[in-house]
């Protein structure tokens, strides 16, 4: 990797912050067209599945004419059977011989239409298989410097691509896998030791807006509706920070609707922000309420509002004799209305019930 002088600082710094600009990397593009004198600075680059070439640009509008010089040398047989090296630096001339004129625009036309007198683009490989093309263009000639602080800007620019292609990918991760903890009515939040909250899924602050069973308090502490649960989780992150309980713990929220949580100690210490997480808690719940879920199973399957309520139970893997008592039915009643329901849904006996139930659209209602 050739060595950045320290005026050209500024310039790595904007170069590897630029993955978090909006537009992406328009700072660094603005400094280096400012450091070399330019009227246009872009990068262009195209993923490794030849998908649309992205390109990135300030200063004067060369979108197409920059696309023709440099973005299509990569493609195969394009250019008398050549590509642009990797790290080398080319000139307008050598980047117009390369320009198939019977199918491209009369490049060398429209560049000079826009007073453009020379270009320096470099490509840049990275290792994933993503192609770049750095390009600067100005009214005036550039110089030896102006080219040498393209090419030394190359390992530089593999690295801030590598970055944030390495960024998008785990972007991409963790939106899988947050639509899927949705989907399945999990969440999780992170808590240091004094219970306020550091981060959270997105569907955990919906769950903070649709129900009183958890909500932020001051400071963002995690504050449980129960006052019960409250000192059972604080006590419970207390002993986590002391390291004396490192095992996970279940601890109930609500009955109805159901919501329980899962405490487990953060396996590994944080790195970034200023808070380290001292543990980690799962949110598990049911969206609605038994009467909601009563009301459903009816529409479903043309079942009683009474049978309903049982149906409901019976789909938790209670007991016909506990699901009796919870209702208010004695457990004969219970047993006939068990056999009307299965006979309306079809199931053979409470496990199949369970199954049509907790597989039908009920799952995501």
């Amino acid at each position: 990797m050739r060595v950045i002088s320290i005026g050209e600082g500024s310039l790595l710094t904007a170069l590897y912050e630029g993955m978090f600009d909006q537009p992406l990397w328009q700072g660094f593009l603005s400094a280096l067209m400012a450091q070399t004198g330019g009227t246009h600075a872009s990068l262009l680059f195209r993923p490794a599945s030849n998908e649309e070439v992205v390109e990135l640009s300030v200063g004067t509008d060369l979108s197409g004419q920059i696309r023709s010089l440099v973005a299509r040398s990569q493609d195969a047989q394009q250019f008398s059977g050549q590509e642009m090296r990797e790290g080398r630096v080319y000139a307008l001339n050598e980047l117009l011989e390369r320009i198939d004129t019977a199918q491209d625009t009369l490049s060398a036309e429209t560049i000079a239409a826009a007073k453009i007198k020379d270009v320096r683009s470099t490509r840049i490989a990275e290792p994933s298989g993503v192609s770049a093309w750095l390009t600067i263009a100005s009214s005036r000639s550039f110089n030896a410097a102006d080219a040498a602080l393209l090419a030394n800007l190359v390992p530089h620019v593999r690295i801030a691509l590598r970055s944030f292609i390495a960024l998008e990918r785990e972007k991409f991760h963790s939106s899988v896998a947050s639509t899927a903890f949705g989907r399945l009515n999990f969440g999780w939040l992170t808590l240091d030791s004094q219970c306020h909250i550091l981060d959270a899924t997105a569907n955990m602050e919906q769950l903070f807006q649709r129900t009183g069973i958890l909500r932020r308090g001051r400071y963002n502490r995690l504050m449980p509706a129960s006052p019960a649960v409250d000192r059972e989780i604080s006590a419970l992150v207390k002993q986590i920070a002391q390291g004396t309980h490192p095992q996970p713990k279940a601890i109930n929220l609500s009955r109805d609707p159901w919501m329980d949580m899962l405490v487990t100690p953060a396996q590994k210490p944080a790195i970034a922000g200023h808070t380290m997480p001292i543990a980690i808690a799962y949110v598990s719940g049911d969206r609605q309420s038994q009467a909601d879920r009563c009301d459903q199973l009816v529409d479903l399957f043309g079942i009683l509002p009474s049978e309903a309520r049982l149906a409901w139970q019976l789909a938790q893997g209670t007991s016909i004799a506990q699901a009796a008592k919870t209702i208010g039915l004695t457990e004969e009643t219970a047993r006939n209305y068990s056999k009307k329901i299965y006979a309306k849904t079809g199931a053979r006996g409470q496990p199949e019930l369970v199954r049509i139930i907790m597989t039908s659209v009920l799952a995501i209602a």
